[in-house]
């Protein structure tokens, strides 16, 4: 079973920046791929950003510019950067992995944490 614990929310000024980190409790390497996803009350949940095991990125076209996702495999942990954020960023962003075993695909997420854009 693959734990994922998100960390770096919090409030921050249209504008300004703030870093999320996702942290694994197996190798990365262990892990298909990962990414961000968020969502907010009434709204379905939404992709922001993926990284697959090869390094490979995708990103929604709302952050693109803005968002950066990468990974450190040493630490177990996937980031976003978040830059530029306006108020339309305000969401609860969770982080999100899948992994193979035995021909399946298992999908695994964090318990979210609150990002708040806002003057």
């Amino acid at each position: 079973q693959v734990q994922l614990v998100e960390s770096g929310g919090g409030l921050v000024q249209p504008g300004g920046s703030l870093r999320l980190s996702c942290a694994a409790s197996v190798s990365i390497f262990s892990i298909n791929a990962m990414g961000w996803y968020r969502q907010v009350p009434g709204k379905q949940r939404e992709l922001v950003a993926a990284i697959t095991r090869g390094g490979s990125t995708n990103y929604s076209d709302s952050v693109k510019g803005r968002f950066t996702i990468s990974r450190d495999n040493a630490k177990n942990t996937v980031y976003l950067q978040m830059n530029s954020l306006k108020p339309e960023d305000t969401a609860v962003y969770y982080c999100h992995a899948d992994t193979i075993n035995g021909g399946w695909t298992y999908d695994h997420w964090g318990q979210g944490t609150q990002v708040t854009v806002s003057s």
